[in-house]
């Protein structure tokens, strides 16, 4: 969604966040910005490796059941 912007719609964008929000928000407003995509990323990467537990103590089982039905 983002990659078709290009810098001429980022330019427009920040005129238009500055007009509607202020030079004295902006700030503000990026750091709550960062603030939420970090928290998010945190919580992206604790789902992953907690798939990544839950798939590797299956195959472990998985193993486990193949090698004692052999």
């Amino acid at each position: 969604m983002l990659t078709n912007i290009g810098v001429p719609g980022l330019i427009l964008i920040l005129i238009l966040a500055l007009v509607i929000f202020g030079p004295k928000k902006l700030p503000e407003i990026g750091r709550a910005f960062g603030q939420t995509l970090r928290e998010f990323k945190k919580s992206t990467n604790e789902l992953t490796s907690d798939v990544r537990e839950e798939l590797d103590e299956a195959k472990t089982t998985v193993k486990k059941v193949t090698e004692n039905n052999k």
